[in-house]
């Protein structure tokens, strides 16, 4: 059974709840792949995202990172030998092309490890997303880019929903008709269990232009 995390982001730690769901999916424990989401920059490249998986006393015999220090094709057999995939939170357009260039999608979607991400990382896990100045994004025009499209849905992750919700209806209306779209901040997750999805915290679903809080069923 498939099992996907999409995640927000965590200023200290996983919380407590979390951390034990975490403990119970993660069961195979022999090598962590992280991808970058700067793969030019190297230094405490997941350096956060780890210290969360050691806070909640998930360790792994190996850890991976990949970047470009990091040649295609070794790459490609780190993310087949991985137990967890875990796409790092950052730049989502760098990392999005990153995974096309080292041609990373695939094999990810192949895998039978855990998959998680975090922020961007969660983001280029969904099937598709909206990139606009209005989330942060340095470009002039809006535009839909393809996630590696684990599952049938659209991410917003780690942005301020509360003081945003007109402009996250505006924005994201057009993509809704077409695909719904789980928004999050922090401390929040979107959990895909085989068929089952199920969420953490504090999680919108924007579906047809229309919004609605989720109840949470973790």
């Amino acid at each position: 059974m498939k099992t996907h995390y999409y995640l927000g982001w965590f200023n200290n730690s996983f919380p407590e709840k979390l951390g034990r769901l975490l403990q119970e999916d993660i069961t195979e424990r022999n090598s962590l792949a992280m991808i970058s989401s700067n793969p030019s920059i190297y230094e405490d490249d997941g350096a956060t995202e780890r210290s969360w998986l050691d806070q909640a006393g998930i360790m792994f015999d190996e850890y991976h990172l990949i970047n470009y220090r990091v040649e295609k094709e070794d790459a490609q057999k780190i993310i087949q030998n991985a137990s967890v995939i875990f796409l790092l939170g950052g730049n989502t357009l760098k990392q999005n092309g990153f995974l096309r260039e080292y041609e990373l999608s695939d094999s990810i979607k192949k895998s039978s490890a855990v998959v998680m991400g975090a922020s961007a990382g969660a983001i280029n896990m969904s099937a598709k997303w909206l990139c606009s100045k209005n989330f942060g994004y340095k470009v002039e025009m809006n535009a839909v880019y393809e996630g590696i499209g684990l599952d049938n849905f659209s991410v917003l992750s780690h942005f301020d929903l509360e003081n945003s919700i007109a402009i996250v209806q505006s924005e994201l209306s057009l993509l809704s008709e077409e695909i719904n779209i789980y928004a999050f901040n922090k401390d929040c997750a979107v959990r895909v269990k085989g068929d089952k999805i199920d969420v953490f915290g504090n999680v919108l679903l924007i579906s047809h232009s229309m919004l609605q809080k989720l109840d949470e069923t973790l």
